[in-house]
C-alpha cells in the first residue's frame, strides 16, 4: 500500500512537473512572437511614413520610391499572414529593403539619406558596385554605376537571387527580375556576370564566376538579402527572397 501511495505522488509530481514545464515552454513561444509581431510592425510603419512622406523628383527616384511603395505592400500584406517568429523576420526584412530603396531614392533627390540600416541577408556576400561598367552581352547594352542617373534609374540593394548574389548599385535596367520571377537565371546569365562584374571594385571575384553562389540555376526562395523583386515581385507570400534579416528612424 505505501509503496503504491509513492508511486502515485510521484506520477502526480512528474505529471505536475511535465505540465509546468510544457506550459512555460508555450508562454516563452507567445512573447516571442508578439514581440517579432511588434518589432515586425514597427518596421512596417516605419518604412510606410517614409513612402507617404517623399515624392520622387526624377526618373531614379521615382522608380526608387515605386520599388519601396511595392515592399510596402508586400511587408503589409505579409503582416496580416504572420503567425510564426520566422514569418515576422521576413516581414522585417521586406520593410528593410523598401528603406533600401527609400534610402536610394533620397540620395538620387540629393536629400540626406538618414541613418544606416542593418545588412541584409546575402548584402556583403554580393558586394557593391563602386566603378562605373558599360558592357555589351549578346547585342545588349548593360550599364551599372555606384550613383544614380539617367542611364541608371534602377536601384538593387544587394543579395542573393536565384541563388547569385547581385551587387548593391544602380543599373540601367532591373536585369535580374526574369531571374526572381522565374526562380532561375537564363543560359547568357554567366556571360552578362562575367562581363558586368569582373574585376570590379568593391565586388567580390566569385561573384562573376560560374560558381559564385553555387548552382546559379537553383532557385534562392528564401534569401532575404535578395530582391523582394523590382516591380512589384515581392508579392504576399512567405516563400519570396526577402532579405531575412533582423534593427533606427529616418
Amino acid at each position: 500500500m505505501t509503496t503504491a501511495i509513492v508511486l502515485l505522488v510521484l506520477l502526480v509530481l512528474v505529471v505536475g512537473a511535465g505540465w509546468y514545464f510544457a506550459k512555460a515552454a508555450a508562454e516563452k513561444r507567445r512573447r516571442e512572437l508578439e514581440d517579432a509581431q511588434a518589432d515586425a510592425r514597427r518596421w512596417v510603419e516605419r518604412l510606410g511614413g517614409q513612402v507617404m512622406s517623399l515624392t520622387g523628383s526624377d526618373v531614379a527616384s521615382q522608380q526608387a520610391l515605386a520599388d519601396a511603395s511595392e515592399r510596402f505592400t508586400a511587408a503589409g500584406s505579409q503582416m496580416e499572414q504572420a503567425r510564426t517568429v520566422e514569418q515576422c523576420r521576413l516581414v522585417t526584412q521586406t520593410a528593410m529593403e523598401g528603406l533600401y530603396y527609400v534610402r536610394a531614392a533620397r540620395v538620387a533627390m540629393d536629400l540626406d539619406p538618414g541613418p544606416e540600416l542593418p545588412d541584409l541577408t546575402g548584402q556583403s556576400r554580393a558586394g557593391k558596385v563602386l566603378e562605373d561598367r558599360d558592357v555589351t552581352v549578346e547585342g545588349h547594352r548593360y550599364v551599372a554605376s555606384p550613383r544614380p542617373g539617367s542611364g541608371t534609374p534602377h536601384y538593387y540593394p544587394g543579395g542573393v537571387v536565384a541563388g547569385r548574389p547581385v551587387p548593391q548599385g544602380w543599373y540601367s535596367e532591373p536585369w535580374w527580375k526574369p531571374a526572381l520571377v522565374a526562380g532561375a537565371w537564363g543560359f547568357g546569365s554567366m556571360l552578362l556576370f562575367s562581363a558586368m562584374f569582373s574585376g570590379m571594385v568593391g565586388v567580390p571575384s566569385a561573384v562573376a564566376s560560374e560558381d559564385a553562389g553555387g548552382d546559379a540555376s537553383a532557385g534562392d526562395g528564401g534569401d532575404a538579402g535578395g530582391d523582394g523583386g523590382d516591380g512589384g515581385d515581392s508579392g504576399g507570400d512567405f516563400g519570396g527572397d526577402f532579405g531575412g534579416g533582423d534593427f533606427g528612424g529616418f
